[in-house]
């Protein structure tokens, strides 16, 4: 038994934000199924393709685990479909710009109306205030929730990171406000509106930033490696490039190879605990007892030079030698993966992280699997749905339409 069997999601996403978190409620087991425009479907469908007229790895990897379902909803009898699976569904969740569904005739009201026990979950950029109207995209989500003015490094601009945190981070915020949601509904009977804004998903990731956002008001972020070299601080927390945001440490270091590679590099932690085990392996025991060295207070203005030394030792092994001989000594590092390597990594196919899909139309592919594992509820990952493909499956077992009504709703263009 699946951990969500028997909760039917009623999927109104569309992109990335949306689909990423219906995603994962159906690789717990959910029945999601997913409402698109006939002849139309999700956008990403067709976005970003590498084969012609199949549907893109961007729709096919954000919408595993589910049924597609078109419906007209300017029609009355796809009206008369959609008020059915309101009925019938546990969950409605949503990514459209403010208002779309309520245009349509299903405010939160009317669903209430339809179903006391629905669960309607949103997806928005903003939340209540002046920018909730706005529309958001992954990169203005980074930007307004802290993480882009904190990324980079001190004298460049700000950087958005290629992990889709205001996206993808969004979705998995929803989806853990639905579970609890339906926990909370096992008590009360009543469904309840979730909502998670892109802005506050961005900032929720970036904690830490805000941390030393009011750590700044008392004093220099000694950890930062600007105050080791005597760079003021002004009034928010700057760019750190590769410091480790905590108290030990870290930079990303050329190894063996980087001339040509430009992945051939480790990330290197200075943890305080080992110290004496680094010095020895860079050939610098005397550091250990040198009272320049010797402390981390007394390590702060020579972070730079620590590194360049470092980076003579790391330059001289390939990142996975660095590993190696690290990893025994308990001196934290890890390689710069590039996505080549994450893709052909036989570790992560073992776990089920990377997943190869058949689909009928563009064959065999890659995509990341559940990330979050239970063990007594494995999620098995199935290939996307095309479009419309489970529609008289839907009307017919799920709500109940018998063939003769199926058919009256397909000649007046219902689905």
């Amino acid at each position: 038994m699946k951990a969500l069997e028997g909760v039917k999601i009623l999927d109104f996403t569309h992109v990335q934000s949306g689909p990423t978190c219906t995603q994962l409620l159906a690789w717990f087991g959910a029945d999601v199924i997913k409402v698109e425009r006939p002849g139309v479907g999700d956008a990403t469908r067709g976005q970003l393709r590498d084969i012609p007229d199949v549907d893109s790895l961007y729709f096919t990897m954000l919408n595993h685990n589910k049924r597609s379902i078109t419906i007209d909803t300017k029609n009355p009898k796809g009206k008369e479909v959609l008020e059915r699976l309101v009925k019938t569904c546990d969950v409605l969740v949503e990514n459209f710009a403010p208002g779309a569904l309520d245009r349509m005739g299903f405010s939160w009201e009317r669903v209430q109306e339809l179903n006391p026990r629905m669960i309607y979950a949103s997806v928005k950029g903003f939340g209540p205030g002046p920018y909730e109207d706005c529309k958001v995209y992954e990169n203005v989500a980074q930007c307004t929730g802290g993480a882009a003015s904190t990324t980079g490094f001190l004298d460049g601009p700000p950087l958005v990171t290629g992990a889709q945190i205001g996206d993808s981070g969004t979705g998995l915020h929803l989806a853990l406000g639905i579970v609890a949601a339906l926990f909370q509904r096992e008590k009360s009977g009543t469904g309840q509106r979730v909502l998670a804004a892109m802005q506050d998903g961005v900032l929720n990731l970036c904690r830490v930033k805000l941390r030393d956002q009011q750590r700044l008001q008392h004093g220099p972020l000694q950890e930062y490696s600007q105050h080791g070299k005597g760079i003021p601080f002004g009034d928010a927390v700057p760019r750190a490039g590769n410091d480790s945001g905590g108290g030990q440490p870290g930079w990303i270091l050329k190894c063996k190879g980087w001339e040509t590679d430009p992945d051939a590099y480790v990330y290197f932690i200075t943890q305080a605990a080992v110290w004496g085990k680094i010095c020895d392996l860079i050939g610098k025991p005397e550091w250990k007892e040198d009272p320049g060295y010797a402390t981390p207070p007394a390590r702060l203005d020579k972070i730079a030079q620590i590194f360049d030394t470092i980076e003579t030792w790391t330059k001289t092994k390939t990142k996975f030698e660095v590993m190696a001989t690290c990893n025994p000594l308990d001196i934290p590092c890890g390689p710069i993966l590039s996505m080549r390597e994450l893709a052909e990594e036989q570790s992560l196919r073992e776990t089920g992280t990377i997943v190869e899909v058949d689909h009928p139309k563009r064959g065999k592919y890659l995509t990341v699997g559940n990330p979050v594992k239970l063990s007594d509820s494995p999620a098995k990952v199935t290939r996307s749905p095309l479009l419309g493909e489970h529609t008289d499956e839907i009307l017919s077992d799920v709500l109940g339409f018998s063939k003769d009504e199926v058919k009256v709703i397909r000649e007046a263009g219902g689905v």
